[in-house]
């Protein structure tokens, strides 16, 4: 059975289930407090926003996704399917995510495509799903999986904050590569999801001290 992650409530039941399963993050929590739910806006718009932003600064993306959703409201797969390439260059997207996001929204207009569907999946299942896709990398669809459609299990693997909090947490000597990363999560399952966000307060928590960690 899936977990959902669609309140505070469901991430924090998680996180004390994953305290139990793997004691080594006991002393993480304790340092983190409880980690806060993240979660953006499902469906069409939550992957196109994600997309938006990949490879940009925040700062850009924001403006980039808010010119989107000032042209278009509502902002769904018709809208984006019918719109031609040009108009949307002008409001800030590259050719390479023009042909991303046209090719999602003819999948989704064809019902070849049901990202709905996905929350209910393997997260493994729902991950080859999304990179399937043209333009849709591992991070992306994990952290979709995650944010979006609050997928339990998703682990995002590919993350660098994640893979630098993993290192320190657990004592290792390197930071692990997102294929070392997928054997580390093991002992999470099902709620990877969960532990991915525990790592990032981590890391937050790091951040801060980082001072402190370079004597």
């Amino acid at each position: 059975m899936t977990i959902h992650l669609n309140s505070q409530s469901d991430l924090e039941d998680a996180v004390l289930a994953l305290v139990k399963q793997d004691p080594r993050l006991k002393p993480i929590l304790e340092l983190t407090g409880m980690p806060a739910l993240r979660q953006r806006e499902p469906g069409f718009a939550g992957l196109a926003g994600i997309v938006c932003g990949q490879q940009l600064s925040t700062a850009s993306a924001g403006a980039i996704w808010a010119r989107l959703t000032a042209a278009f409201d509502p902002f769904d797969h018709e809208v984006i399917r019918k719109t031609r390439a040009d108009r949307l260059g002008r409001l800030g997207l590259s050719a390479a995510k023009i042909k991303t996001l046209k090719h999602i929204a003819r999948e989704l207009a064809a019902e070849r495509l049901n990202l709905e569907v996905l929350a209910e999946e393997d997260a493994d299942a729902a991950h080859h799903t999304l990179t399937a896709l043209p333009g849709i990398g591992p991070w992306t669809a994990d952290i979709y999986l995650l944010f979006c459609l609050g997928h339990g299990d998703a682990w995002p693997a590919g993350d660098l904050a994640v893979q630098e909090a993993v290192k320190i947490g657990l004592g290792l000597k390197m930071r692990p590569t997102a294929k070392q990363m997928a054997p580390l999560a093991e002992p999470w399952r099902p709620l990877r999801g969960a532990a991915a966000h525990l790592w990032w307060s981590y890391y937050r928590v790091l951040k801060k001290r980082e001072g402190v960690l370079a004597k």
